[in-house]
């Protein structure tokens, strides 16, 4: 392995780190379970830079019993040797200054995943103690951190063969909100990295409950292979059995790989990748590719005058049931924000829209079995979107009375009859009802009080669920109707809320809301119409200063933060009955101050979210017996 090229030189240093634990949500986007997450991510990209450009081909990833992570890679190894403008070992300044590493230098790497200098440093910033070796040059080197901060300089601990790079590090308590890593989440994470790097070896080993459990991903099929998986997971049909494939390697603007296939489905899921990084916001790299198939699919349908003249089609009909990967690789990737969601460089859309246009364009004529059912699918998509148009026009030229005909009883609801603005809460109990009803916002909060433990929908037939009064009242309220007959455009609020208490029969009711939801009225959650509230199941006075605290984690944090402030008084509240109106308001209902948590099905997800509620919520008690089983070691006792 040639490492002559990479060493001291390749490292350029810009500024001090500074600021990074003070404002942690500028460099990983929050402290909650994302953000710890995104530390794996910044050091774990850094090993696959490696495999990017050629210089690695296994990354090993571990997650240690006492819950730090390791992340080690066969690639050439960090510099140790003295940086000359640091006059310190280029490992240290790596992780101890901001900005800097070697993906700044031109020539040190053609493609990586961002500033991972920054990375590097960020993670060592916010870690409790992050443990670097390194191989290279005949020597085991290694140097020790905590929060940011050396212990001891570089040491060379004895000869050794090889080459690469072992991070460990244990996220620090007084950042993060909970240092506990979710295993499930970082295997599926590895194993996209696998996919979008066709032959690359990565393996995860995970010894955090306890036992050794190992897992390896390699996918020689790349993005053709995730596509179909990804597909098969969700359940969805391709129109054809085909998934067309095209990549274009530049050694200036970089290399792009597309896979996409039309599918049944109505809902449009394209994921896209900068460097193997998930833009999850998309950018111009997805604005090229949406700009290359509608104009490839409008050259194929003018060239064979396939549709009728009466049918207009737009954007939306052509991507309708599309799946797509795109993973691209370029040298400078401008992104938005460091958490990278976003990719921002302008001339990439071009260089995306020219890749596929051409080559989809030749797929469709060479293809034209395959081309004349992705057609058909798109006039279908057209044509219900003819009929849903003149439906919702139908819709609006009702009046604003037929509008709040049928209303149960019970519900208070809000003045506006604009449903963008307008919020239904659904709250546990009269009593807290009470509260909400006087705490509100009269113009677009509405109000509806559920007695008790609803109905467990997934047990129950049809017929009882019809017959059930709560559920019922709930629909009534929506306006919207409910399975098959449901109209999104009836819809009277763009805001559903489940407000229950934040203890265990709580929890409970919102299941079983959720339930009834993902059942009967599932496309108000794909559409994102429903969300969960936070309120405080503490109040936490110090001095003259109130906090609020969702939970007991959360009040233990604040305990420790502000105990040697002052007086510190506690109150838990037993419901959200006990709350004054104002206050559940502030803490709850406002909308500048509250804490909404929106429900989502992530589109890798559906297939496990279906077995999921079958098994918890269903009729076969073996299901929960061993789901039971399995996390008891995670229940926690609430009195």
């Amino acid at each position: 392995m040639n490492t002559s090229s990479y060493n001291a030189e390749s490292i350029i240093l810009l500024e001090g780190l500074e600021h990074v634990r003070k404002r942690p949500g500028m460099y990983i986007g929050g402290t909650g379970k994302d953000g710890l997450h995104h530390l794996i991510w910044e050091i774990v990209d850094n090993a696959i830079d490696e495999v990017i450009n050629g210089h690695a081909s296994v990354v090993s990833v571990t997650l240690q019993a006492d819950g730090s992570l390791t992340c080690e890679d066969n690639g050439r190894g960090i510099p140790v040797d003295i940086h000359p403008k640091a006059g310190r070992s280029t490992l240290e300044v790596i992780f101890t200054e901001l900005h800097t590493g070697g993906k700044f230098e031109e020539g040190a790497y053609k493609t990586s995943g961002g500033l991972h200098g920054v990375g590097a440093s960020v993670v060592n910033a916010l870690s409790q103690a992050l443990h670097v070796k390194v191989k290279r040059d005949g020597g085991l080197y290694e140097q020790r951190f905590s929060r940011g901060r050396p212990l001891a300089p570089v040491a060379r601990i004895e000869d050794a063969r090889g080459h690469g790079t072992e991070v460990t590090f244990a996220p620090d308590p007084q950042i993060f909100e909970d240092t506990a890593f979710e295993p499930e989440e970082i295997a599926r994470r590895l194993e996209i990295k696998s996919y979008l790097h066709r032959g690359v070896k990565i393996t995860f080993t995970d010894y955090s409950q306890g036992s050794k459990k190992s897992q390896t991903f390699k996918h020689e099929g790349g993005v053709v292979e995730f596509l179909d998986d990804l597909i098969a997971a969700q359940g969805r049909i391709k129109v054809t059995p085909e998934i067309f494939f095209t990549e274009r390697t530049d050694d200036i603007e970089g290399s792009v790989e597309i896979a996409l296939a039309w599918t049944e489905s109505t809902q449009v899921q394209i994921k896209s990748f900068v460097n193997s990084i998930s833009t999850q916001d998309g950018g111009t790299h997805e604005a090229g590719f949406k700009d290359a198939v509608h104009k490839a699919i409008r050259e194929y349908i003018e060239a064979h005058d396939l549709v009728p003249k009466s049918l207009q089609i737009n954007s939306e009909d052509i991507r309708e049931g599309l799946s797509a990967i795109i993973n691209l690789f370029i040298r400078e990737p401008q992104f938005q924000g460091q958490t990278k969601d976003k990719l921002n460089n302008p001339e990439v859309r071009g260089h995306v829209a020219s890749a596929l246009r051409a080559t989809l364009s030749n797929w469709l004529n060479h293809n034209q079995t395959i081309a004349q059912k992705i057609i058909t699918r798109i006039v279908q998509a057209a044509r219900a979107r003819a009929a849903s148009r003149s439906a919702i026009k139908a819709v609006k030229r009702k009046t604003a009375i037929s509008h709040r005909l049928n209303l149960p009883g019970k519900l208070a609801d809000c003045a506006s009859d604009d449903p963008t603005e307008s919020e239904l809460f659904l709250v546990e109990g009269d009593s807290a009802g009470g509260s909400a009803k006087q705490g509100r916002d009269r113009h677009t909060q509405a109000i509806l009080p559920l007695r008790g433990k609803v109905l467990n929908a997934e047990q129950a037939t049809l017929k009882k669920v019809m017959a059930n009064q709560e559920l019922m009242d709930i629909v009534k309220a929506l306006g919207c109707g409910m399975g098959e007959a449901l109209d999104l455009s009836k819809l009277r609020y763009h805001k559903i809320i489940l407000l229950m208490d934040a203890d265990s029969d709580g929890h409970h009711i919102s299941t079983l809301l959720l339930t009834f939801f993902y059942r009967y009225l599932k496309p108000l959650i794909l559409n994102g119409y429903v969300y969960l509230a936070q309120p405080p199941l503490f109040r936490v006075d110090v001095n003259k200063k109130t906090y609020w605290a969702a939970d007991e984690r959360e009040k233990a944090r604040l305990l420790k933060r502000h105990q040697s402030k002052g007086r510190v008084e506690i109150q838990r509240f037993k419901g959200l009955g006990e709350m004054m109106p104002a206050t559940l308001y502030k803490t709850t209902l406002d909308p500048d101050s509250r804490r909404l948590m929106r429900v989502q099905i992530q589109d890798e997800r559906v297939l496990e979210t279906e077995n999921t509620i079958n098994d918890l919520m269903g009729k076969d008690p073996g299901a929960r017996f061993i789901f039971v089983q399995g996390n008891a070691h995670q229940a926690e006792l609430d009195i």
